[in-house]
Formats: structure tokens, sequence, C-alpha cells
């Protein structure tokens, strides 16, 4: 048993906090980059195109994160791939979050009036500017608040990365809960800090909410 005091836990764990906020930034950059590219294949005119895109969605939807990530760990060195825990957390998280960000942004998508594709058609822009310049800018009045909903889901999803050997704040509780024999005070201290991370938020989430359904 070591000692540690108080101050010495919730140092450490705020240490560790900051691998958990930068896995959830790199995160969900990668799963806004991979789900505008899904979004993209999902609304072709390419019958192909939206059926790869919609199995994607429908597969990663449809396994655990923990399997996922699982899968991404054991599989890359049966292909010669060695990657590091925290490349593996990013990875798989990208791949998870790519699929939900896409469904959240198709349905956004679906909900802007055909019309819009007509007039922005006949100003003759390629269907991808017709997307980004006329479509998606009024898509994400209706999708802004599930997205920054999903990014407080993928905060406390990071968490699944210690299984991983990845050293986020959740390993590191483990560690010093192992250590100090005091875990209702670590993971006291771990609720905390991720209730003082996601609330911000939650309650950002509630306002845009709020503001949608107002117009």
């Amino acid at each position: 048993m070591m000692d540690f005091t108080t101050w010495d836990i919730f140092r450490n764990l705020l240490f560790a906090a900051r691998w958990t906020i930068g896995l959830t930034f790199i995160a969900f950059v990668g799963s806004g980059i991979l789900g505008f590219v899904v979004l993209v294949l999902g609304i072709s005119k390419n019958r192909w195109m939206r059926q790869a895109a919609s199995a994607y969605i429908t597969f990663v939807e449809g396994t655990p994160l923990l399997l996922q990530l699982f899968v991404v760990f054991f599989g890359l060195p049966l292909v010669g791939i060695r990657a590091e825990p925290m490349t593996v957390a990013c990875f798989s998280l990208s791949l998870y979050g790519g699929a939900f960000l896409a469904d959240i942004w198709r349905g956004g998508v679906r909900a802007v009036p055909a019309g819009q594709w007509d007039a922005a058609a006949s100003l003759g822009l390629h269907r991808l500017l017709q997307l980004v310049l006329v479509v998606l800018p009024q898509a994400f009045r209706v999708t802004s608040a599930p997205t920054v909903g999903f990014l407080v889901q993928l905060l406390k999803n990071t968490a699944f990365a210690s299984v991983i050997g990845f050293d986020e704040i959740l390993k590191a509780a483990n560690a010093m809960a192992n250590a100090t024999f005091e875990p209702f005070t670590i993971y006291g201290f771990v609720m905390t800090i991720y209730f003082t991370l996601c609330f911000p938020m939650t309650r950002y989430v509630s306002y845009l909410e709020s503001k949608t359904m107002t117009h």
C-alpha cells in the first residue's frame, strides 16, 4: 500500500484527464472527417455508394464500442501493424464516431427541402458544392444539438480505452485504487472530473435544442 495525500490523488487524476481530453479532441476531429465522407457517399446518386455507407453505419451502430476496440487492437498485429494504444484508441473511436455523426448529419440533410437542392443546381453548382454551400448550413441548425450531444458521449466513451492500456483518467484511477486501497475517494474524484467536463456541454445542448424549437 502506498501513501498518497488527497491532493496527490486529485493532481494525478487531473494530469491523466489531459489525455482523456486530448483523445476526445482527436477522435472527434477524426469522426467529423470520416462522418462527412460517409455522408457524401450516403447521399450519392450511386446506389452502391449509398449501400456501402448504410452498411458501415448499421454495422458500427450495431456492435459494442468495446468489442470494436478489441478487434482493432488485436487485429492490427495480425496484418503486420504494431500500433500504440493511443493510436488504436484514436482510430477505433474515429471509426465509431464517424458512423454516428454521418447518421446524425444525414438526418439533417434529409430535413432540408428538396427545393434547396434544385435551387443550388440552378446556379450550376456541383453536387458536392450544393451540399457544402447550400444544404449543410441549413442542416446544421437541426443537427448542431445532437452533434454536441454525441461529443459528450464520445468523451465518456474514452474510458473504454483503458482496457487496451491507454493512460487516460480511468486507467490512472484503477492504478491508484490498487496502490492506495481508496477506491471510493478515487472514483468519486473521477466522476467529479467527468461531470465537470460534460455538464457545460449538456447545458449547451439544451440551449441549442431550445433555440432550434423557436425557429
